[in-house]
């Protein structure tokens, strides 16, 4: 099997006029298709739905479904709230700043920059409660093929000990150091 892309990720919207407005709004993205059913197709089950897509660039599609016969949404109780997110890359560092000052102006808090080592992040809340991450990469070539190449034995060091592996011990130290904006 080979997979030539993800089709498209979707999640639950309260309302989906005021998501897709937000998201043309806020993050600049086209509302790209409208899918609406009374059954849903796969199950048969009589329960409307709207489902909408907008083009989060380069091929990548966010889609959200309106569920107006369905409880009140919710999110995984069990998960710590900064674990669930969405996450969209950024041109870099001032791209970044630019994208911040915009979305704190339409009056959404943020939190951020947040320096990750290898790469810098804000934080915000689309309409629904959904965590959004806007990243802008600040890592070289050489430190990217680095943690590549270490990947599948942190991997494997996690997997036995639950501990987080110092692998890339390098990239701690350079989240802390301020150094790589």
């Amino acid at each position: 099997m080979e997979l030539k892309r993800i089709h498209h990720v979707a999640y639950r919207c309260r309302d989906a006029k005021e998501t897709v407005e937000f998201y043309q709004r806020v993050l600049g993205m086209h509302f790209v298709l409208a899918i609406a059913e009374d059954q849903v197709p796969s199950t048969g089950a009589p329960d409307p739905y709207m489902h909408v897509f907008l083009d989060a660039g380069m091929g990548n599609v966010l889609a959200f479904f309106e569920l107006p016969n369905s409880r009140d949404m919710g999110f995984d109780g069990n998960t710590p709230d900064w674990v669930q997110h969405i996450a969209f890359e950024l041109e870099d560092w001032n791209a970044l700043l630019a994208a911040k000052t915009s979305i704190e102006a339409e009056g959404l808090d943020v939190i951020g920059p947040t320096n990750h080592g290898i790469f810098h992040s804000i934080y915000f809340r689309d309409p629904n409660g959904h965590r959004l991450e806007l990243v802008a990469n600040t890592c070289t070539d050489e430190e990217m093929a680095e943690l590549n190449r270490v990947a599948p034995a942190m991997l494997d060091e996690w997997s036995r000990t639950k501990k987080a592996p110092r692998h890339a011990a390098w990239l701690h130290e350079k989240e802390f150091s301020g150094d790589n904006a």
